[in-house]
């Protein structure tokens, strides 16, 4: 018995993903260093502690989905489906909480769990494994990836589920991510290009009318005024991106040193506000310079190129678009959570992967990684190659 344990151990580490979950690790651990600097001046280490649960946590969650038949799982689909809106809809009861100062409504807070937990966190996962299954089986099944009807279903489907989520939580940083998982997910799948055209023809010309009839909320369009008028309210909705500057541009190459920075070790209200949180990247600037945010860039540049590499070689058109998703998930939160800390992006509360504090979120990614792990296991298992096509 043994034995036996022993050679299913050998096997598994052997076909599992070890490198990708080396990365995801060292990002983690990188980011905690970085999180326990950034909330030293309150005393107490309960966000480190919470976050390095989490990383124990995920592991187990990165080799328990990696077991996981998703084609066996995805034929039960729509009792997914359900559980995607049901998990969004639940923001809508005393169980949904939101900070009035965003003005959203995006996390849940469970009678006995002393941490909340974002069902866009969960929904994502669940969102690109769908969308997956949608696309393999117009591709493979129904031999109609390039017409109008599919086009139809594919929107309909994805954007359903984002507009779903806005009008609920009003969450519109994690509603960029949905649909540029979509963008991703529809290019690699091979769908035509004329729709995709006519759907930035269409959300260009509807921006267009929210702003000129005054639909948006006034804290929303000030977020987008301050980025192209940085002296536009410059303590007031520009406050959190000053300070973020201030913080990287006082980092040098160098940096002020690991928990030495001005404004990350102030206790003082007027420094880099969400520290450990959204502007974390701007903590690693402050203390450690261009050095140490290149580090960063480049961990989470490699997790990426990681996962399209096991997309590349996965066994079909499912596992690859699932890969896509993934990928295209962590490419989407770095840029804008980068674009937020730089003052290219309005503040719409995305986190950096793997390097923000946040327990649910960190689970979640893990478990994603996961899933990208199992695919590459099955790709090892099998010589049959994805149909040409995919990602072009």
């Amino acid at each position: 018995m043994l034995n036996r344990t022993k050679w299913f151990l050998t096997d598994y580490l052997q076909q599992a993903d070890l490198a990708l979950l080396g990365l995801c690790s060292a990002s983690t651990l990188y980011g905690i260093l970085l999180i326990y600097s950034a909330t030293r001046y309150r005393g107490g280490n309960r966000s480190v502690i919470v976050q390095t649960a989490a990383l124990v946590l995920g592991i187990g969650a990165y080799f328990l989905m990696a077991r996981l038949d998703l084609e066996l799982v995805m034929k039960r689909w729509r009792w997914i489906a359900g559980f995607n809106v049901v998990l969004i809809l639940l923001l809508l009861t005393p169980l949904g909480i939101g900070e009035e100062e965003v003005g959203n409504t995006a996390w849940l807070r469970l009678p006995g769990i002393p941490i909340s937990i974002g069902p866009a966190e969960v929904v994502k996962i669940t969102y690109i494994l769908l969308l997956a299954w949608q696309l393999a089986w117009l591709r493979e099944e129904a031999r109609d990836l390039k017409s109008f009807s599919a086009a139809v279903q594919i929107a309909g489907h994805a954007l359903g589920l984002m507009l779903l989520y806005v009008a609920v939580s009003r969450d519109m940083g994690n509603a960029l991510v949905f649909f540029f998982i979509f963008l991703c997910m529809a290019f690699a799948a091979g769908v035509a290009l004329r729709w995709f055209v006519l759907l930035f023809a269409g959300a260009g010309g509807a921006a267009w009318a929210v702003w000129t009839m005054d639909l948006l909320p006034l804290y929303q369009k000030e977020r987008f005024l301050v980025i192209f008028d940085h002296s536009y309210d410059p303590l007031g909705r520009g406050w959190h991106q000053t300070r973020s500057m201030l913080a990287l541009g006082s980092g040098g190459v160098f940096g002020q040193g690991f928990l030495n920075g001005t404004q990350t070790q102030s206790p003082s209200g007027a420094s880099l506000p969400a520290r450990y949180t959204d502007f974390i990247f701007s903590v690693c600037g402050e203390e450690l310079g261009m050095i140490g945010c290149l580090a960063v860039i480049l961990l989470l540049t490699a997790i990426i190129f990681r996962v399209l590499f096991v997309a590349r070689n996965a066994v079909s058109s499912f596992y690859c678009c699932v890969c896509v998703g993934m990928a295209a998930m962590l490419m989407s939160q770095t840029l804008i959570n980068l674009g937020m800390c730089l003052f290219v992006m309005p503040v719409i509360g995305v986190t950096l992967p793997f390097f923000s504090y946040g327990g649910s979120s960190l689970f979640t990614l893990f478990a994603a990684m996961g899933i990208v792990s199992g695919i590459k296991m099955r790709s090892m298992t099998t010589n049959h190659r994805p149909p040409p096509g995919l990602l072009r």
